[in-house]
Order: structure tokens, then C-alpha cells, then sequence
């Protein structure tokens, strides 16, 4: 019976020892939290986005890191498989928009509970509060791990699953890449991703809390289009967050990594509308509060915390008449509409980041087994490898298939 020594109890590490105990493997989980699945318990805003609805194909194009490294792994156990285990251990689920894959309780509790509860009926040692120092080897294989206390626990396989460094009170402080780093392996930098952004702008602090839905974001960097999306978005006393904010925070981290860059978001507050159509509904306002001042003939049309903003970026006076607004000035609030732009300095630290950007070199890592190229009998799964994807379910789906990958190999690799 082969002995298997999993590094992290998070959901790549769950995953591995479920699949290498399933193969007959005798499997002990070292993890240096008081409790296994601490980062999933607050994805999906504690709701657990366990993957995405999506063909293989579409789930591997929003994987933006290095997401082809995945073929094989995602096509062994795919989408439809993570969906079809958990059912399985009764947690049923459900597709909601952008055909993100939730637990029908809604509750990510139930879903890490289902895993540990797999892992003890398959007699899988979970030891918690433990702390892995470094790996072992003998004669250039990997042969066990040793403690922070100095206790030493020997294995035939090592899955190195401790995630990456966003997040650090969960547990993923990038001891990965140290340990990974010291039998040779290259790490790929490390930069945040899925985090907020922060803006220059000083009234982004007066309209703090205030949610759009429906509008399109632009990144932009030296006045080039970078990205862009459309959707949800939120304002806060730093800069903005939301949905499309994080999708596009890779990018903007990329090169706000870069000196002398200069980094701006649009934002499409009527994207729906051509300009032809917008300027005409804002006529039809105007008409309607035409003895009223402009800020307060904007009601229909914007949140009132966004009328002050949307109308300095026109260069439009708020107690100007509504019958005095020239064509030309008519044609300025168009453009402040749909081009209401904030500069950007910068992200939200790693540690505030969903997921972290760079790991161990995808290029040292058999992308089939998982296995390292520079030391046999050690694996990795999870975010510990240069690996990430957009919001929306396909990080987690990318942590599973590794893990089932590196869980399967290590039992049938001699």
C-alpha cells in the first residue's frame, strides 16, 4: 500500500486525498489550520462557486493563466464530473447566471463537510494545526515532508497543495513556492488577481457603496483598449470592486507592474444606448424638468450620488437651468455618460486578492500526472501552480482537476 503525504487542506488537497485513497493509497493530509477548506468556505461569498456550467473548451479560455496546461487534467475530470462527485456525497446543485455551478443550499459549509466526511469514511488521516517546513528526498525523489516542529513524516508521493499568497489568513501564505523553490523549481512572479482596484479619483470615496449592473468597464493603459467587460460593479473609499472589476484586475496588475504606464477605467453607464438614442431620452428629460436645474433633471436617468460626478466630468455646472443647456453641452453629458473614466494607481494588496497570479512554472510540471519534471514522486495541484482564471467558478474547477489528477498518478506511477 502506497503511503501518500497530501501538503494543504484545501480544495486541490481534498480532492487528491480522496482520489489517491480511493486508489488504494494509505493517505495523510497535513494542514496548518485548525480546519480544513478555510479559503473555500468564503468563495462565492460563502456560497461556494464549485465550477462552471461552461464546455471544457470555454472554461479553459477563461483560465487566462495558463489555462491550456489544463487539457488533460480537465478532460480526466471535467466539470461534469466535480458535479457528479458532489451529488454524489449529497449536495445537490444548481446553475445560476453565467452558468455558475452553486450548491442548491447555497451554503459552503455543506460542501467542505461533504469532502471531509469522504476523506474519513476512506480512512484518511487529517491532521490539522500542522505546519509542513520542507519536503524530503532521498536519492532525488521526493520521500515525506518535515514539520515546523521537526516531526517527520515519510511517503512514497508528496501532493504539495498549500495554495498561493492572496488570502493569508485562510492559511496560503506562499510557503509553496519556498519549498517548491528549494529542490530547483522556477517561480513564475506572483501578483495579485481578482482584486479590487484602486482610482486616484477623490469622488469615488462620496459615492462609496454604490452598486451598477449593466455597465461596461474599459481598461485602458496609455490609451490603448486592454479589456473589457460588462456587467456588475461596485464604488468604495479606494476605487472599485465587482465583478467586472476583478475579471479585468489581472490585467491592470500586469501592467501596473510596469513603470510609466498609465492605467484608466471607462465606464459605460448606458451601454445599451447608441449616443444618437441616449441623447434623445436625454431630451425627453429635459423636456420633462425643463424649469428645473440640471442636477436635478438627472434623477430618471442616473443614481443621485453619480449625477454630481457625471456632470464635473461634462464640465457642466449642477445649478445651471435645464432650458439654458446648449446642444454642445447636451453632446458633453453623452460623452460623461458613456466615458466616465477614473485613473488607476493600482490593486488591492495580494492578501486581499481571490487569487494569486504566478506559482510553480507549469513547464516543470507533466501537465497529464502532475508530477514534478525535477523531482519524481512530488506533485502539485492547486493555486500553488502557475495557474488562475476569471471569477465564475473556474479556479475551483482547475483546483479539482489537478488535485484528481495528482491523486490518481501518484497510486499508479511507479
Amino acid at each position: 500500500m502506497k503511503q501518500i503525504v497530501v501538503v494543504g487542506a484545501g480544495p486541490a488537497g481534498m480532492m487528491a486525498a480522496i482520489k489517491a485513497a480511493e486508489n488504494g493509497a494509505e493517505v495523510t493530509i497535513l494542514e496548518k489550520m485548525k480546519k480544513p477548506g478555510r479559503k473555500m468556505m468564503i468563495t462565492g461569498k460563502g456560497r461556494c462557486n464549485i465550477t462552471n456550467a461552461a464546455d471544457v473548451p470555454e472554461i479553459i479560455r477563461n483560465i487566462h493563466g495558463n489555462g491550456r496546461f489544463l487539457n488533460s487534467s480537465m478532460r480526466a475530470f471535467d466539470n461534469q464530473d466535480v458535479i457528479y462527485f458532489f451529488e454524489g456525497l449529497g449536495v445537490p446543485t444548481k446553475v445560476e447566471r453565467g452558468n455558475r455551478v452553486f450548491p442548491v443550499s447555497d451554503k459552503a459549509q455543506d460542501v467542505v463537510d461533504a469532502m471531509v466526511e469522504r476523506l474519513h469514511e476512506l480512512g484518511v488521516a487529517i491532521e490539522t494545526d500542522t505546519a509542513v517546513k520542507d519536503i524530503l528526498t532521498q536519492e532525488g525523489k521526493a520521500a515525506g515532508v518535515r514539520t515546523k516542529t521537526g516531526a517527520i513524516y515519510k511517503a512514497d508521493a508528496v501532493i504539495l497543495c498549500v495554495g498561493g499568497a492572496s488570502y493569508p489568513g485562510t492559511g496560503s501564505t506562499g510557503d509553496g513556492y519556498e519549498m517548491a523553490k528549494a529542490l530547483g523549481h522556477s517561480i513564475a512572479a506572483v501578483r495579485p488577481s481578482l482584486v479590487p482596484l484602486v482610482a486616484e479619483d477623490e469622488w469615488v470615496k462620496d459615492v462609496q457603496g454604490l452598486s451598477l449592473r449593466n455597465v461596461r468597464g474599459t481598461l485602458r493603459v496609455d490609451g490603448e483598449k486592454v479589456a473589457e467587460m460588462f456587467g456588475e460593479m461596485m464604488f468604495t473609499h479606494y476605487g472599485v470592486t465587482g465583478p467586472i472589476i476583478l475579471s479585468m484586475s489581472r490585467t491592470a496588475s500586469e501592467y501596473l507592474a510596469e513603470q510609466d504606464r498609465f492605467v484608466e477605467l471607462s465606464i459605460n453607464l448606458k451601454p445599451a444606448l447608441s449616443e444618437e438614442k441616449l441623447d434623445a431620452r436625454i431630451q425627453r428629460d429635459f423636456e420633462k424638468y425643463q424649469r428645473k436645474q440640471l442636477g436635478n433633471a438627472l434623477v430618471d436617468l442616473l443614481p443621485h450620488k453619480l449625477i454630481g460626478p457625471v456632470l464635473d466630468s461634462a464640465f457642466l455646472a449642477p445649478d445651471k437651468p435645464v432650458h439654458q443647456i446648449t446642444v454642445e453641452e447636451r453632446h458633453r453629458l453623452v460623452e460623461a455618460l458613456q466615458d466616465l473614466t477614473l485613473v488607476i494607481t493600482g490593486t488591492r494588496p495580494l492578501a486581499e486578492a481571490i487569487v494569486t497570479v504566478g506559482g510553480v512554472s507549469v513547464k516543470e510540471i507533466n501537465p497529464k500526472t502532475m508530477e514534478s519534471k525535477l523531482v519524481p514522486g512530488l506533485y502539485f495541484a492547486g493555486e500553488v501552480v502557475d495557474v488562475d482564471g476569471y471569477t465564475g467558478g473556474y479556479n475551483l474547477q482547475a483546483a479539482f482537476s489537478m488535485g484528481a489528477a495528482a491523486g490518481n498518478w501518484c497510486v499508479w506511477n511507479d
